[in-house]
């Protein structure tokens, strides 16, 4: 074999190595973010039981009108449908706490009450606000099956405060920030519920 035929070869095979390693890189790359979106949907969708829905409420984000609240704002919206009707609305919400922003999911049923909260971020202080972090959450779970208006409007409030609300220990102005962000998303749902819930005005 001559020396221009040897060289031809060794490009060929070059090329081939480098096709064959850019294709593992790209499939490889292609499973491990499926796999990352697959944690971050199981992450966001284990407010609401498996069986409730049927739908991939992640793939369908809801547009969201006025997104910035009271005392938060809101970052995203998704519905969560079983047989094509609508069964829960999963909001992403942000509030300000103790040492920056406090990023919390809530999911709402149809009727507007709330299914379950849970902390996506936050950089409170630790051992103290930054509890409201921890997963499951007593302190958070105790705002299910509650709505706007369940209790009244004064009662969103920390008991200091002449509200409904104990505080995580040490950690007032998360609670309260955690308890605005709450009462506003609940709010907001009620003002738009139709269109959160896909369904047109009677």
């Amino acid at each position: 074999m001559n020396r221009t035929a040897s060289g031809a070869v060794l490009v060929l095979l070059a090329g081939l190595g480098l096709g064959a390693t850019y294709l593992a890189q790209h499939v490889t790359a292609a499973r491990i973010e499926n796999q990352r979106q697959a944690v971050e949907n199981h992450r966001l969708l284990d407010l609401l039981p498996p069986s409730s829905f049927d739908n991939a409420p992640m793939q369908q984000p809801i547009t969201l009108a006025n997104p910035v609240l009271g005392h938060s704002q809101l970052l995203g919206a998704y519905r969560a449908t079983r047989e094509g009707r609508p069964v829960a609305v999963l909001l992403r919400t942000q509030v300000t706490g103790y040492a920056g922003a406090i990023e919390l999911l809530l999911a709402i049923d149809a009727n507007g009450r709330l299914l379950g909260v849970k902390t996506l971020r936050q950089t409170e202080t630790p051992g103290l606000g930054a509890r409201i972090a921890e997963w499951p959450n007593a302190w958070l779970q105790g705002f299910t099956g509650m709505s706007s208006t369940a209790p009244a409007d004064k009662q969103w409030a920390l008991k200091k405060d002449q509200g409904s609300f104990d505080q995580l220990a040490g950690a007032t102005i998360t609670s309260r920030a955690a308890i605005e962000a709450i009462h506003d998303g609940l709010r907001y749902f009620d003002e738009h519920r139709l269109a959160l819930l896909g369904e047109s005005t009677p």
